[in-house]
């Protein structure tokens, strides 16, 4: 088994942490990040934004990694945003608020939800994500902080809006500047806020043009800019967290490993669903099935070898995957076997004709580079 996915989050603040310990600073009190006592927090999520990433590219956001330490930074998996932002707002793992993957396969109603874009019939935002949000939390405690969301006025009405943003005011803005100037003019009307400012830019032209190119540079130089303009924009009781729902790897076309239909690989396999690079495999439920998870993990590991790390759901849960809790409904969700590349490779079935064979910036699965993001810490928190 392999313990990648572990040494990355070991030492390392989780996504789940960030919000409580805003809360903490808001309140004069000393969580376990240290930050100091503040008025007002805003922390900005970058879409997309590993933190080798980022110590790559430093030279092209000098602003950004001014202050930024090599240990500043956080564990976010699954490494995907349906499961990074819903662990940051609900601040839970991903075992207890159930968006476990970019889809997954609804066993009772026998379809493959996709929990970024596919929310509909049998799908409401209301009781599938299964946490409450801080922002509800802060609003029914009678917090005198004001919650609030600040994103692209296409995401406004969306599913994973709803599911994992619910309990906060949202204010819209085209541009990452627009967002920042809506930021600032948040903070100046409301005394006491937290804002969550969300920016997805870099990861759309990861996923486009892969993070490797000059595509994604010129978003990466637009983000130090906007960031900079909110850091000299906030006052002195304002504390500033930046970080990521993911890192990124780029996979080109011919690394993509197509698994015939028939192929042995999936016997008794009724779904696949997950990410590219983290494939969740579900059996079907005849008890009679001679293809137990073992046997298909078995399977797995043997025709893969080293280009992945292949656990059977229990284990996975087990070995806290999803956190030290995972609910019976989200361990449902999970596959009976999970296969996630640990090599430069992305996983399909020879029939899925899928936009996501376009993509050349992929993610979701257990590598450093898509699991550690940065945390970088600014105004009032600055170190």
């Amino acid at each position: 088994m392999s313990s990648m996915l572990f040494s990355a989050a070991s030492g390392r603040p989780t996504l789940s942490d960030v919000l409580p310990n805003s809360i903490a600073a808001l309140r004069g009190e000393t969580g376990a990040l240290g930050l100091p006592g503040v008025r007002s927090v805003v922390v900005m999520l970058v879409d997309g934004l590993g933190a080798s990433m980022l110590r790559a590219r430093a030279g092209h956001a000098r602003h950004l990694t001014t202050n930024w330490r090599k240990k500043d930074t956080a564990f976010s998996f699954p490494s995907t945003t349906v499961a990074g932002i819903t662990s940051l707002t609900t601040a839970t793992r991903a075992g207890e608020h159930g968006l476990l993957g970019y889809s997954l396969f609804d066993r009772e109603a026998g379809v493959i939800r996709n929990q970024l874009s596919g929310w509909g019939d049998g799908m409401d935002p209301a009781t599938w994500q299964l946490q409450r949000t801080v922002f509800e939390e802060l609003r029914d405690g009678g917090a005198d902080v004001e919650s609030i969301v600040v994103g692209m006025p296409q995401y406004r009405d969306s599913g994973l809006t709803h599911a994992s943003l619910r309990g906060a005011r949202y204010l819209e803005g085209a541009t990452m500047q627009e967002r920042v100037d809506v930021t600032l003019e948040a903070l100046e009307a409301h005394p006491r806020a937290l804002i969550y400012l969300y920016n997805a830019e870099l990861d759309q032209a990861g996923h486009a043009h892969g993070w490797e190119s000059e595509a994604w540079l010129a978003r990466l130089e637009e983000l130090d800019a906007a960031f900079s303009s909110l850091d000299r924009g906030v006052d002195a009781a304002t504390g500033i967290l930046v970080t990521a729902d993911h890192g990124m790897i780029d996979i080109p076309r011919h690394r993509q490993i197509d698994v015939e239909d028939d192929d042995p690989l999936f016997d008794g396999v009724v779904a696949m669903a997950g990410e590219p690079r983290l494939r969740h495999l579900y059996l079907g439920s005849d008890s009679s099935s001679a293809v137990t998870p073992d046997a298909l993990k078995a399977r797995w590991q043997e025709s893969q070898g080293s280009r992945a790390a292949v656990l059977t759901r229990g284990e996975a849960t087990a070995t806290g995957w999803y956190g030290p809790s995972v609910s019976p409904t989200a361990a449902e969700r999970i596959g009976d076997v999970i296969v996630a590349a640990t090599k430069g490779v992305t996983y399909y079935a020879s029939s899925m004709q899928s936009g996501a064979r376009l993509v050349i910036g992929q993610h979701g699965s257990i590598t450093p580079e898509e699991t550690i993001v940065p945390l970088v810490r600014a105004g009032a928190f600055a170190r």
